[in-house]
């Protein structure tokens, strides 16, 4: 069984554990029913902000719905570029997690490869939430829309933000890009392993 399949799984049994159907779970969710039935067969990946929402219906940790993966060695902390999986976020948007979601850590470091856009008649929407977000380009040019600003990144260009004002980025040309980004909170960090931190 692979990463999705049992993420997809526990999904399903936590949805019939409360007793809702995927229509009821597509309503509170605000994704599609065909899209849910896909993804609790493992037939669909799913975006990592998308998946914390299931959690919060399920009135579980996002911890919880992930399966960590144990390396080769068992304890090797290196973050290998021919284990990178990519997530489809949407059809212009792929998401790569940089090594094994760790719940020890406050950060969360992705790699985000944004498709060509230039036709796009839209800005994407804009959103806020907790933390801060440090963005750096890797590959192309970048638009990040900040409050009423926007601002052109080209590679080697960065930018460090406060995550509760309005912002949202887009590759708006006929060429790939690829973005690091990090972001505080993890939204993976489990509070216990922070307790533990501190009572040491």
């Amino acid at each position: 069984m692979n990463a999705n399949e049992a993420i997809g799984a526990k999904v399903k049994q936590l949805r019939m554990d409360k007793n809702l159907t995927l229509k009821q779970l597509s309503e509170a969710s605000g994704l599609s029913i065909g899209f849910l039935s896909q993804f609790e067969r493992g037939l669909s990946s799913i975006a990592l902000d998308s998946l914390e929402k299931l959690a919060e219906i399920m009135e579980v940790s996002l911890f919880d719905l992930l399966e960590k993966k144990p390396s080769a060695s068992g304890n090797d902390p290196v973050c290998h570029h021919v284990d990178l999986l990519p997530t489809e976020i949407s059809p212009e948007i792929y998401q790569y997690m940089l090594g094994t979601p760790d719940t020890d850590f406050i950060l969360l470091p992705r790699i985000y490869l944004l498709l060509p856009f230039a036709e796009a008649t839209t800005v994407s929407e804009p959103y806020v939430h907790e933390g801060e977000e440090f963005i750096y380009v890797l590959e192309g040019v970048v638009t990040v829309y900040l409050e009423e600003n926007q601002y052109v990144l080209y590679p080697g260009d960065s930018i460090h933000i406060l995550s509760t004002q309005p912002h949202n980025w887009m590759n708006r040309t006929n060429k790939i890009a690829r973005i690091l980004t990090v972001n505080t909170p993890n939204p993976l960090h489990h509070p216990e392993a922070e307790e533990k931190m501190n009572q040491e």
